[in-house]
């Protein structure tokens, strides 16, 4: 059964380099992608995903705010930042809110992989 992942990040590029780095791992992942926080907040409030991909600063809600309703409502599920922010300080504080790893923009698709297959082990 194929993992279930969801990228949330309000850059249609970001979008289109993730689905790109994601159709190698066809077979092992089902992706959804989201550019509004609020929106994926939903979905994930009612659906089982393996992983959790987010951006930090986006429009609607950041990163650290939508961790944090997440971990709020009991949803333990690993999460991902995928940012430019890249300050051990947010690091510090995606930490505090339930973020577990981080990926720093711009990435390769091999890197994005990797991270995913890493959680997803």
């Amino acid at each position: 059964m194929n993992k279930k992942v969801i990228f949330v990040d309000d850059s249609a590029t970001v979008l289109m380099s993730v689905e790109m780095a994601m159709e190698s791992l066809a077979g092992i992942v089902d992706f959804e992608a989201y550019d509004n926080p609020i929106e994926a907040l939903e979905v994930i409030k009612n659906n089982k995903f393996d992983l959790i991909v987010t951006d930090i600063n986006m429009p609607q809600m950041s990163g650290f705010d939508f961790v944090k309703q997440i971990r709020a409502i009991g949803i333990k599920t690993p999460t991902l930042a995928l940012t430019t922010e890249n300050t051990p300080q947010m690091k510090m504080k995606g930490k505090s809110v339930g973020i577990n790893g981080w990926i720093t923009k711009p990435f390769t698709s091999d890197k994005l992989q990797m991270a995913v297959k890493r959680v997803l082990r």
